[in-house]
């Protein structure tokens, strides 16, 4: 089998403009959601805004491709690079503004509003190949906030199988629009204050800004350039519950599925794993579900954290995110916390300060709307 190893990582978040800057935040216990009100018809909410105001979808691409690609050592044009680069929103603040152009003139042209093929859903991708001067597969996943995950994933098969030696992968994510608001809100979702994963007084998800890409090289690719390496991709697992739109299957079956071909593929057992990074979204029913599923298939106890508390949930980005924060943890050996945790309701090894650890492998795990399960395994070189 083809090893897949990471050499580049560009992120943005609300915790910082950079991967260096969100992680030295995140370890020092800081959180980047503050209260905004970036729309005058919705009330005032806690968010984790990059900047003052929401982020553009474009913007936000370019600087992590770029900064990837800083990271990586490479330089443009990259002919033969695959771009995997997903979103659960896409371009919607794009079309939410269409929308009310439209709805507010009685005759209004649709050619006003420049090309609005530009703001097709898997556009971003093509954008981001544009940007590094690639012409060849271009993959543009939505699979709900599993989508970073996803993305990693599709790019190591293109590795794995010889279809390219190198990939662009990741997820960005603005999602801060009006509709998102009011439909998270509609549901009952939102959290009032904070962000308190799997704490007995969780009050729900705070929506966040955030992107983060990958360079993805084969081993031995990396290795003929003498390319520096966070470490490796040995596996991942996808299923899907096939239950509900928006609810977990509360036995966790689809997601323990998930779990287990992820190990089974990295030739690692459940003792193997020394960090989980979570999912957990602070909602009632993940981290429930997500504790049980945790508790069922490592009885025998592992670190676990989130770091939504710090950055907000990202939706299609937060798996992305989270695989970099846990490359990170690898390159440190440094476990980084769940912030808002005061009072667990579950019985884990949840890490509520920066702590120092034996770090060799990894689990990172998404799970998105309509039943997406994601698990990724990841290793130091």
């Amino acid at each position: 089998m083809v090893k897949v190893c990471v050499t580049g990582i560009g992120l943005v978040s609300a915790l910082g403009g950079s991967l260096e800057d969100s992680w030295r935040n995140l370890i020092a216990g800081k959180s980047g959601i503050r209260l905004h009100q970036p729309f005058p018809e919705l009330t005032p909410l806690p968010l984790g805004l990059i900047g003052e105001q929401p982020s553009e979808l474009t913007r936000l691409t370019q600087m992590v491709v770029a900064s990837a690609l800083q990271d990586s050592g490479l330089v443009a044009p990259l002919a033969d690079c695959a771009v995997v680069i997903g979103s659960s929103r896409s371009y919607q603040a794009s079309w939410e503004m269409l929308a009310r152009q439209m709805y507010n003139a009685n005759d209004f042209p649709v050619s006003s509003f420049g090309n609005w093929l530009d703001t097709l859903p898997h556009f971003n991708a093509i954008a981001a190949a544009r940007q590094i001067g690639a012409s060849g597969i271009v993959l543009a996943p939505m699979t709900a906030c599993a989508t970073g995950i996803w993305s990693i994933a599709q790019a190591a098969m293109l590795i794995q199988t010889g279809q390219c030696q190198q990939a662009i992968a990741g997820a960005v994510e603005a999602p801060i629009t009006p509709l998102t608001l009011a439909g998270f809100q509609q549901m009952g979702a939102l959290a009032k204050t904070g962000a308190y994963p799997f704490d007995l007084h969780r009050e729900g998800l705070v929506l966040g800004e955030g992107a983060a890409v990958f360079v993805l090289e084969s081993a031995e690719f990396a290795k003929q350039r003498q390319a520096k390496v966070y470490g490796e991709i040995l596996g991942f697992g996808l299923t899907n519950d096939a239950y509900h739109s928006n609810s977990p299957e509360p036995e966790g079956k689809s997601a323990i599925a998930a779990i287990k071909q992820c190990l089974e593929r990295s030739c690692l057992s459940p003792a193997d794993i020394d960090y989980i990074h979570a999912h957990g979204t602070a909602t009632q029913l993940n981290d429930q579900m997500e504790s049980m599923v945790i508790q069922r298939m490592f009885p025998q106890g592992v670190a676990v954290s989130s770091t939504k508390g710090s950055t907000g949930h990202t939706l299609g980005a937060s798996g992305a995110l989270g695989v970099a924060f846990s490359f990170m943890a690898l390159k440190h050996q440094i476990l980084p916390p769940c912030l808002g945790l005061r009072q667990p309701e579950f019985d884990l090894d949840i890490v509520t300060a920066a702590r120092l650890s034996k770090i060799r492998q990894v689990l990172c795990l998404s799970f998105g709307f309509g039943g997406q399960n994601a698990a990724i395994a990841l290793a130091a070189l």
